[in-house]
This record gives C-alpha cells, structure tokens and sequence, in this order.
C-alpha cells in the first residue's frame, strides 16, 4: 500500500508543478527589511495549485521599483535581481512541460516523478523567493 502511495503522490505533485507560476510582492512598508515572495493564485478553481516552496522553471517573478529579488535554493542563493520589471526564472531545477520545449520537458517531468517516488512522493526541494526593500 506504501508503494501505491507514494506513487500517487509523485505523479500528482509532479504534475501539478507543471505550471509556471507567477510570484510577487507587495509595496514593502519603509520598517521592513525582506518579505517572502507570494505566488498569485487567483480562485480556489484555479489549475496551478502546486507546491508550496517550488518554483517551476520559466516562472515570472515581478521586482518592483526599491526592491531586490533573491531567489533561494537549499538554502543557497541561486538568483539575483533588483532591476524593476518581469523576471523569468530560467534556471530551475524543477521542469516545465511548458517552458523549453515539450519534448525536454517530458523527460526531464519524468525524471523527477522517479526522484520524488524515491521519496515516497516529497519533493525533497525548498525554493523561496525574497524579497528586499532598497529604498
């Protein structure tokens, strides 16, 4: 039963990590220092209700105007950017089928159902991103 478990969990976490998302942030009140990163969802109907703390690869991630965007990996900084406008996370290592072609991505969803099966279904990843206030 553990294995079948785990298999369900893998394929629908996997699968619901597909989507893109589409992470922001708010105005930073002038007292803050560093908030985390919001993925918009807009309605409880809505598709892309993926895990919490993955970022899929070709996400958006909006830096506003006195902001600095870092985005963080197991705890490692992986990405950073504190130019104003859309920034397109490229370098992820949790695939899209819709981002880099189809067929990439494919292979490379597939790959990670196996590492998450191994896992019983986790993700075994922590993405996050945050954001500074530089004004």
């Amino acid at each position: 039963m553990g294995l079948l478990k785990a298999f369900n969990e893998a394929v629908g976490t996997t699968i619901s990590d597909q989507w893109k998302e589409f992470i922001y942030c708010d105005s930073i009140p002038k007292d803050v220092l560093m908030v985390k990163g919001q993925k918009r969802i807009t309605s409880k109907k809505n598709s892309n209700q993926g895990t919490d703390n993955i970022i899929s690869n070709g996400s958006s991630v909006v830096v506003n105007n006195g902001q600095c965007m870092i985005i963080v990996e197991q705890g490692a900084v992986v990405e950073l950017c504190a130019e104003p406008g859309e920034f397109i996370y490229s370098k992820s290592s949790e695939p899209s089928i819709f981002y880099g072609g189809l067929g990439k991505g494919i292979v490379d969803s597939f790959k990670t159902f196996q590492r998450r099966f191994g896992m019983g279904g986790n993700t075994g990843k922590d993405q996050r991103v945050y954001y500074f206030n530089i004004k």
